[in-house]
Formats: C-alpha cells, structure tokens, sequence
C-alpha cells in the first residue's frame, strides 16, 4: 500500500474521521451508520468513501438484501491498512494504558477480563445478526460461525490463519493489535480477547471455544473451535 497516497487521502479531516470510525469498528458499516456517528449527511459521506475505496484503504461489500432495489453497501478497512499502526495519536495508546493500570490495581483479573469481553463479543454478534436477517442471510450454521469469527478477528488487526479438520478449527493469530498491552497486562488483555473470542463464537450458533491459547502459554496466540456438524471450509491444502 503506497505510503504518500493513504497519508493523501487521510489529510482531509472528514475522511481520517470516517477511516478512524471505520477502525473502531468491529463490523463493517454502512454509509448511513457512519454519517450517523459523525453527525454528518450520508451524501457527504459516500463520496469520501468511494475516494478511500479508489486509494484501496477501504473494502466494499454489496448486501443483498433478497428485495428489489439497490443493495446495501457496507465499508470496512481494506486487509493491510494501517489503521493499527500509529494512524491514532499517541494519547490514545497512553489512555489504554493507564486504564489497564486501572484496572488491575482496583483488582481487576482475567476472570473480570473476560466476562467484559464477552460483552463486547455478544453485542457485535447482535448487531451483524440484524444485518443478517434484514438479508435474509443465515448466520448461524457453523460456517457462518467461523466467518463472523474470523471477519471479526481480521478488523481487528490480529491477521487470523484458519486451519480446518471435520468439526474443529484452529485459528492462529499472526498479528496482535494490543501487543504492547498485552505484554504489560498479559491476564487483563490476552483475556479480554478471549472472552470477545468466546463472546462471538457462543453468540453466532453453531461452534464452542474449545482452547484459548495466550501469550503466556507455550503455543500461544491461537483459538481451537469445534463446530455442532462438519464445516464446508476449504480444508488446507
């Protein structure tokens, strides 16, 4: 991805407020939910979408919704933008910081962590389920599972692998947004993810977290999920 072209396109205000959103989120949203979050006319949102589009920062996807008329659009960051790195100023990383330090010196531990997570996991689900339904897509087979899992763990920046054998994925994670964290606050973060993991994965239908792998264990920084019947998921070659 060139360099000069993101920090262009990233210059106007208006569009660095859309890709922060767009960052933020952990599913992809329409033209209409972005200009409801930035308080601005959808008008005056899709043609700064469509420029980030052109640049390759931003992905489209056509949601049909089984209806006549024009389908849905809905925008996420482009696989490889650099949303994670460094695009947000440095006080937001100092603030995750000192929250973490928060939370562990009131007694906050991996248990507390998780069941955040989990929250976070659950309420993510809920909101793609309803664009789902409106789609009249199902969700909630096991393949479904696993692409919310995995759709979820890739805007999030942790860059999943899948690997699939009958019932049970393995999804290691080759990148780690919160890495610095993570080192730091190693039980609050890495378990934080794990209930977001769990959260998804419970929420969705369909699949059980089976293994949480953690920075701290041995084979770390990956997830075992088994599914209720087989999975269509093209097997690794």
């Amino acid at each position: 991805m060139d360099a000069l072209t993101v920090h262009k396109v990233l210059g106007d205000d208006t569009r660095y407020a859309i890709y922060r959103e767009l960052g933020r989120a952990t599913s992809a949203l329409s033209a209409q939910e972005i200009s409801e979050r930035l308080d601005l006319h959808p008008n005056t949102v899709r043609p700064h979408l469509e420029r980030m589009r052109e640049a390759e920062i931003v992905t489209v996807e056509a949601l049909h919704r089984g209806t006549p008329g024009r389908p849905q659009h809905l925008y996420s960051l482009a696989p490889g933008s650099p949303g994670a790195n460094g695009l947000e100023p440095p006080s937001h990383t100092l603030l995750a910081g000192m929250l973490a330090a928060v939370a562990e010196h009131v007694g906050a531990d991996r248990h507390d962590a998780a069941v955040v997570g989990r929250a976070v996991g659950r309420s993510s689900v809920a909101r793609e389920t309803d664009r789902a339904r409106t789609a009249s897509v199902p969700v909630t087979s096991a393949d479904g599972c696993l692409d919310m899992l995995v759709g979820h763990l890739d805007r999030l920046g942790f860059e999943p692998s899948t690997e699939r054998h009958d019932d049970l994925a393995h999804i290691a994670f080759l990148a780690c947004p919160f890495r610095e964290l993570a080192e730091a606050y190693p039980e609050l973060v890495c378990n934080l993810h794990r209930g977001i993991t769990e959260g998804l994965v419970e929420s969705a239908g369909g699949g059980m977290v089976e293994e949480f792998r953690t920075l701290y264990d041995r084979d770390h920084c990956s997830v075992v999920v088994s599914f209720d019947q087989p999975s269509d998921y093209p097997a690794p070659v």
